[in-house]
C-alpha cells in the first residue's frame, strides 16, 4: 500500500452519493474514410481492453489503514477487470447529439465503484454524420485537468496512420510519452565549493519563505477587510442563488465549440487574455441567465479559476493544482466596465500566486481549500458557498489529432458540482476552437441548455465593443412616428418560427469551423 497525499484524498473525502467527484471527457470522432465501422471499433476495443501493467493509480483501488476513512492508501487491485472499466455502447436512433448527450448525462451522475481502480471509458456508436464518441470518467483523486490532457496526448496522434497498440493508462503508453516529452537525462552535475550554500544561506532562505508564505495569508484575510484592493477570496460577499444550492446526484451536460480566432479578436482589441474574455463570456451568459430565472442578485458572482501549479517537467503527480477567485462583476450592466473589473480581480489573483514559490503556492492552497472541505463534509456548503460556480480553462493541443485514423473533432470536458456548486463551466482549447462542456444539478439548475445560447450573446457583445461586429441599429425614442413604424409587420414564415429559439448561431457552426459539433437542439436533460 502506498498513502494517498492530502490534495487527492480531500476528493475522496468529499465524495458521496449526491456528489460523485469524478472528472470526465467527451470526444467526438469522424470515422475514417471507407472504413468498415464495425471492424474499425473492434480494433479500438482489442487496444483498449489490453491486459498489462497500468500506471499508478489506475491498477489500485482506494482502501483505509488503521485510522479508518482519515487514512487513505493505494492498494494494487489483483483481481482487475478490464471488461468492468472499458464498455461498448450504442445511441438510439436517429442517433443525434440529444441522444449522446442524454448517455453522457447519465453516465456522469453514477459513482464510481471503490473497490475497483476509479475509472471508467466508454465507446459509443451510432451517431449519424459519420462519427462515434468516446466518454471517459476519473476521478478526480487521480488526475487534473492537465494531467488528463497529457493523456489524451499519449493516447492519439498527429498522423492519421499511426495506430494505438495500447491503452492511454497503460504503463507502456506512459513511459513512451514521458521519453518524448521529457528531454533525456543527464550525468550527474558535482557542484563547486563556492556554490555550495551554507548554513546560514539555508536558514536565510527558509526565512525568506517563511515571510513570503505569511505575506499571502495577510492579504488574504485583508480581502475580508477591503484592504487588499481587486484581490476577490473565497466566501466574501456571495451572493445566493439557484446555483449555490445542496445538489442531487443527477446530471445535465450540454457542449458547445466557440471559434477560437473570435476570442482572440476581442483579446487583442481589448488588451485582454483569452482567460479573461472567457470570464467575461461566462458572466455575460451567467447575468442573462440568472435574469432569465428573476434572481439576479446585486452582488456580484464569484467564481473559482483553477490554475496549474504543475511544474512543465511534472508528468506524474495526480493533482497540482491551485484556485483563483474571480469577481465576475455580474452586477455591472456595461461589458466593458465588467471586463476590466474581471482583469483586475484576475490579476491581483495571479500576483498573489506570483509572490510565492511552487511550493509555497501549493502549501498555500493546500490550507486555504480546508474550510470549503469541512463545510462539504458537514453539508454546510449549500448555506455557506464560498464561490458561485467553477470556471475552469484547461490548454489543450493546437494540432488536428487522429485515434487509429479517424480525426479528432471535439474534446467536451464534464466536471464535477458538489454542494454549493450546482453548475460547473470548463472548456479545453483544441485546434482553432474552444471547446465547452457544462455541467449542472438537473433539479437545481433548469434550462442549463440556455447557457449555450447566452455565451454565444456574451460573445457578439464583446465584438460589438472591440469593433469587431457592427451593433444592430436602434429605433430613436420619439413621439412621432416614422412611416415606416406605421406600416404592417411582416409574419414570420413557418421556416422562421421555428428557427426562433436559436436566433444566433453559435461560432462552432461558423464557416471557419471545419468539423461538426453539438448544437443547441441536441441539448438533453436527463435523471440520473
Amino acid at each position: 500500500m502506498r498513502p494517498v497525499n492530502l490534495a487527492d484524498a480531500g476528493f475522496l473525502m468529499m465524495e458521496k452519493r449526491q456528489t460523485p467527484m469524478h472528472v470526465g471527457g467527451l470526444h467526438l470522432f469522424n470515422y475514417p474514410k471507407g472504413v468498415d465501422q464495425r471492424k474499425f471499433l473492434q480494433e479500438i476495443l482489442t487496444a483498449l481492453r489490453t491486459e498489462e501493467e497500468y500506471r499508478r493509480p489506475f491498477g489500485e483501488y482506494v482502501t483505509t489503514g488503521r485510522a479508518g476513512p482519515l487514512r487513505l492508501y493505494w492498494e494494487t487491485d489483483d483481481h482487475f477487470d478490464i471488461d468492468y472499466h472499458v464498455r461498448h455502447s450504442a445511441l438510439p436512433q436517429p442517433g443525434r447529439y440529444r441522444e449522446l448527450f442524454m448517455l453522457v448525462s447519465r453516465l456522469h451522475s453514477t459513482l464510481l465503484d471503490r473497490t475497483r481502480p476509479l475509472w471508467e471509458t466508454h465507446l459509443i456508436e451510432g451517431l449519424q454524420n459519420n462519427q462515434f464518441a468516446l466518454y471517459s470518467k476519473v476521478h478526480h483523486a487521480a488526475t487534473d485537468g492537465a494531467s488528463a490532457m497529457h493523456m489524451m496526448n499519449a493516447m492519439y496522434s498527429k498522423s492519421t496512420r499511426t495506430r494505438a497498440r495500447h491503452s492511454a493508462l497503460s504503463h507502456e503508453a506512459y513511459e513512451r510519452y514521458k521519453s518524448q516529452r521529457l528531454p533525456p537525462a543527464t550525468g550527474r552535475i558535482e557542484p563547486r565549493g563556492r556554490e555550495l550554500k551554507n548554513v546560514l544561506d539555508a536558514l536565510r532562505q527558509q526565512y525568506d519563505t517563511t515571510t513570503s508564505l505569511m505575506s499571502a495569508f495577510r492579504q488574504f484575510g485583508g480581502a475580508f477587510f477591503g484592504r487588499s484592493g481587486s484581490l476577490a477570496v473565497p466566501w466574501h460577499q456571495v451572493p445566493r442563488t439557484s446555483i449555490n444550492t445542496n445538489v442531487t446526484g443527477s446530471r445535465r451536460f450540454v457542449a458547445q465549440s466557440f471559434d477560437f480566432e473570435r476570442v482572440r479578436g476581442v483579446c487583442k482589441a481589448t488588451d485582454a487574455t483569452v482567460n479573461d474574455v472567457v470570464l467575461a463570456m461566462c458572466a455575460g451568459a451567467l447575468r442573462r441567465y440568472l435574469a432569465s430565472q428573476h434572481e439576479r442578485p446585486p452582488n456580484s458572482l464569484k467564481a473559482m479559476a483553477p490554475v496549474s501549479l504543475r511544474d512543465a517537467s511534472d508528468l506524474d503527480s495526480s493533482n497540482a493544482v491551485g484556485f483563483i477567485t474571480a469577481d465576475l462583476a455580474t452586477d455591472i450592466a456595461d461589458p466593458e466596465q465588467r471586463l476590466r473589473k474581471i482583469q483586475a480581480s484576475m490579476a491581483a489573483g495571479k500576483d498573489l500566486l506570483r509572490s510565492m514559490s511552487q511550493r509555497e503556492a501549493t502549501l498555500f492552497m493546500q490550507i486555504t481549500q480546508v474550510p470549503a472541505l469541512l463545510s462539504s463534509v458537514l453539508g454546510l456548503a449549500g448555506h455557506f458557498p464560498a464561490f458561485s460556480t467553477v470556471i475552469s480553462n484547461v490548454p489543450g493541443p493546437r494540432e488536428q489529432l487522429y485515434w487509429n485514423g479517424a480525426s479528432l473533432e471535439g474534446v467536451y470536458p464534464a466536471s464535477i458540482v458538489f454542494d454549493g456548486f450546482a453548475m460547473n463551466i470548463t472548456l479545453v482549447s483544441y485546434r482553432k476552437q474552444l471547446d465547452f462542456g457544462i455541467v449542472a444539478c438537473r433539479r437545481s439548475i433548469p434550462q442549463v441548455q440556455r447557457i449555450i445560447d447566452y455565451l454565444e450573446e456574451a460573445l457578439v457583445e464583446l465584438e460589438e465593443l472591440a469593433g469587431l461586429r457592427t451593433a444592430p441599429r436602434r429605433k430613436p425614442h420619439t413621439k412621432a412616428k416614422s412611416s415606416a413604424a406605421t406600416k404592417p409587420k411582416k409574419k414570420p414564415t413557418a421556416k422562421a418560427k421555428a428557427g426562433k429559439a436559436t436566433t444566433r448561431k453559435p461560432a462552432a457552426r461558423t464557416k471557419r469551423s471545419r468539423v461538426s459539433k453539438p448544437k443547441l437542439a441536441g441539448t438533453a436533460t436527463v435523471k440520473g
